[in-house]
């Protein structure tokens, strides 16, 4: 059974920063890929960005445009976002997901989610 914790949301004035954290137990998250999602109220799940079970390899939507970085610590099983140079629109619940299984990464079907992160944006 896996679990994420993700943690690090707040309340940040526009063009600033913040780094959310996703924490997972068990024993996937190595040999897993890990993703961000995010979610605007009367929006869709939207995909954020992905990287490989080793990090050599990470992908974003087209939209982040370099502001947003993914890291990962297969040895603390934690994964960052990132986020630089926030803008209004950016607010949204943001959502880390694993799955050692997936085959695209930028779609909703990862078995294992956190419990979201509320990110607001002020301008």
């Amino acid at each position: 059974q896996v679990r994420l914790s993700s943690s690090g949301g707040g309340l940040v004035q526009a063009w600033g920063s913040l780094r959310l954290s996703c924490v997972a137990s068990g024993r996937a998250f190595s040999r897993s890929a890990m993703a961000w999602f995010r979610q605007a109220p009367g929006k869709e799940r939207e995909f954020v960005g992905a990287t490989s079970p080793t990090a050599a390899m990470t992908y974003y939507a087209d939209w982040v445009k370099g502001r947003f970085t993914i890291s990962r610590d297969n040895a603390q099983n934690t994964a960052y976002l990132h986020m630089n140079s926030l803008k209004p629109e950016d607010t949204a619940i943001y959502y880390c997901a694993l799955d050692p299984k997936v085959v695209d990464w930028s779609t909703p079907l990862y078995n294992y989610w956190g419990q979201g992160t509320q990110v607001t944006v002020s301008s």
